[in-house]
């Protein structure tokens, strides 16, 4: 699986042949709007020779003056024309580079995000979550920038420098020598020195930025603070802060005074020069006034392209940089394009399990599963787990933090596939079932219920959008959510927040609840979803859990006896295999087993949820 480096600021990639073969993949987006793009380039052409014919022109109006001045106002005219053309050329460049970018660049976004989604659970573990979404923004916005105006601008200064040295050669190939000794080394010299000016922006720009950390650091955490009289501590820190900025700032200052004094002399010597040198040559009749004007307007065109090329070059080697990161994205592996061929140490085991009796089928078999998370791959969290679920029966798995519980829920949604093992559903081998299918039989109220920030309708219609509002109504009366649903002056429409903060622990858990119940699934897993409840919500959510329970096969992973004792069978987990199963009253039963150790800890009140 490739790996994608993400980070916070978007990489400048050298332009090579692999980085331009990178975004030459790109054009798969641009594709359907080629003929535009070409438009788009036709009046960049156009808009480029329309801007070099222009000083030829005035230093045609110049001559005018002194050798036909019936000619001016024919010139001028022309020059009104140019003047137009290249308004009407300019506009139409922009027009279209802006709709090809703007509807590219939504297709490869509207890519990238379709992809994200489609990823696997791991790779969310591995990268944080504020890095994909820049990443999302960022490099996009780099591409929409090139798209737009950084490629024009490349193309437009190639041509400004080439025809701009090609009309100074047919003009004076003397001057022009005499202009290419002097002009470029300037103009090159400039840019190295901007360049170093910029190190030191960037470099203040990163110190302020570390100074308003420590402010919004210290303000979030302004009770600790004064708890621990640190006051002075921090002062003493922000100060350093803002002296190491004001530092940096001053060199920096020392830096621009130093470029301005040497644009002066530098840059407008350069051109005394060359006009000083023209004015020989006008003197001596090899050149006409109107040439040598021409000639200086031209000079200032191609001193101009030359020194913004190296901006455009940054700018186009943070495109590259960015269309790197953005294909080792789509280059990941997607969840649903990546199936795991069944080998030979993952077929069924029989282990200790009782065969299925003729008119209660098996729902869910875990048979000598092994699993370590990737992450830890030196940490078994399953050695050997045999496991079976019957259709209709309700399953409690329980068993201390760290036994693995939560990771039986995560093999069987597929988030994480066993290292050895076998995992059957319904008869079926997990990994022989469509993703969405083996998912879609299912329905999952997790301990930390995650709601998003729509209103309650959307939230519990997520799990069925085609619902009809009368099926929602019920779902929501089964989960006991429809009385405070109620009660909210917009009801349906009312706003949970961002993760559901505007409602209550229980609230949300009954929400969730009515989004599982719409749901109408073949196996409900419920993992801790009464463990962080009040006394009376507890009470509530359990109620609605029976409701949802009814008939259905169910695998309820909880700490509290209150949740577990009436299950149909309880399977007791411990270091990652099943340790003792049968019903509470059975367990109970087994003098010294852990089932029992664990219950009578409870009800002395030293095993927390």
């Amino acid at each position: 699986m490739a790996k994608a480096q993400f980070g916070n600021k978007t990489p400048k990639k050298p332009i090579s042949w692999t980085a331009l073969k990178q975004m030459a993949r790109m054009y798969v987006h641009v594709k359907p709007y080629r003929g535009e793009f070409l438009l788009g380039l036709l009046m960049l052409l156009l808009s480029s020779g329309s801007n070099l014919a222009f000083p030829k022109y005035l230093g045609e109006l110049v001559d005018a003056a002194q050798t036909d001045p019936s000619a001016i106002d024919g010139i001028a005219l022309t020059l009104v024309a140019l003047l137009l053309a290249q308004s009407v050329f300019s506009f139409g460049r922009i027009f279209f580079f802006e709709r090809v970018a703007q509807r590219s660049l939504a297709s490869l976004r509207s890519a990238m995000y379709n992809h994200l989604v489609s990823l696997p659970l791991p790779f969310f573990h591995e990268k944080r979550i504020g890095e994909l979404t820049n990443r999302l923004q960022s490099d996009i916005g780099v591409l929409q920038e090139t798209f737009t105006s950084t490629l024009a601008e490349f193309i437009r200064q190639l041509v400004v420098i080439v025809g701009g040295i090609a009309l100074l050669v047919y003009q004076s190939p003397s001057l022009t020598g005499f202009m290419l000794m002097v002009l470029p080394l300037v103009v090159v010299l400039g840019v190295a020195f901007g360049s170093r000016i910029r190190k030191y922006a960037k470099e203040v720009q990163t110190a302020s930025a570390e100074s308003n950390t420590l402010v919004d650091e210290t303000l979030s955490a302004v009770a600790t603070v004064k708890a621990y009289t640190q006051e002075g501590h921090e002062k003493a820190r922000y100060r350093r802060a803002l002296d190491h900025v004001a530092a940096l700032g001053i060199r920096g200052g020392i830096y621009r005074g130093a470029f301005s004094s040497f644009i002066i002399l530098g840059l407008f010597g350069a051109l005394v020069a060359v006009i000083w040198k023209g004015a020989s040559l006008i003197a001596s009749g090899e050149m006409a006034s109107g040439q040598l004007f021409s000639f200086v307007i031209y000079s200032g065109f191609i001193g101009g392209s030359v020194g913004g090329l190296a901006d455009v070059y940054s700018r186009l080697q943070r495109a590259m940089g960015a269309t790197e990161a953005i294909m080792a994205m789509l280059d990941e592996q997607s969840e649903t394009s990546n199936p795991q061929p069944v080998t030979s140490n993952q077929q069924p085991a029989t282990g200790n399990q009782q065969p299925a009796t003729s008119n209660q089928q098996i729902a869910v078999r875990f048979s000598d599963v092994h699993f370590a998370y990737p992450t830890r791959p030196d940490v078994p969290v399953l050695q050997g787990l045999d496991l079976e679920i019957r259709e209709g029966q309700q399953c409690a798995l329980v068993g201390a933090s760290g036994a693995g519980k939560s990771t039986v829920v995560q093999l069987l949604y597929r988030f994480h596939d066993p290292q050895r093992g076998a995992l059957v559903v319904q008869g079926r081998e997990a990994r022989d079932w469509p993703l969405d299918e083996l998912r879609g039989r299912m329905a999952w109220v997790p301990q930390d219920v995650v709601l998003f920030g729509r209103s309650i309708l959307e939230n519990i219609r997520y799990s069925r959008p085609e619902a009809s509002d009368d099926e929602v109504r019920q779902a929501a009366e089964d989960a006991n959510a429809w009385e405070f649903i109620e009660r909210f002056p917009d009801g349906w429409q009312t706003q949970v927040g961002e993760r559901g903060v505007q409602l209550s622990g229980g609230q949300r858990q009954r929400i969730a609840i009515a989004r599982a119940m719409l749901r109408n699934p073949k196996l409900l897993v419920l993992d801790e979803a009464t463990s962080s409840l009040d006394p009376e919500s507890e009470s509530l959510v359990q109620g609605a859990l029976e409701t949802l329970m009814k008939g259905r096969t169910s695998l309820v992973i909880a700490h509290r006896l209150s949740t577990v004792r009436h299950a149909n069978v309880i399977a007791f987990l411990h270091e990652g295999r099943i340790a003792e199963v049968g019903s509470h009253d059975e367990l109970m039963a087994l003098k010294g087993g852990r089932y029992r150790a664990f219950v009578q800890k409870q009800w002395n009140g030293t095993l927390t949820s």
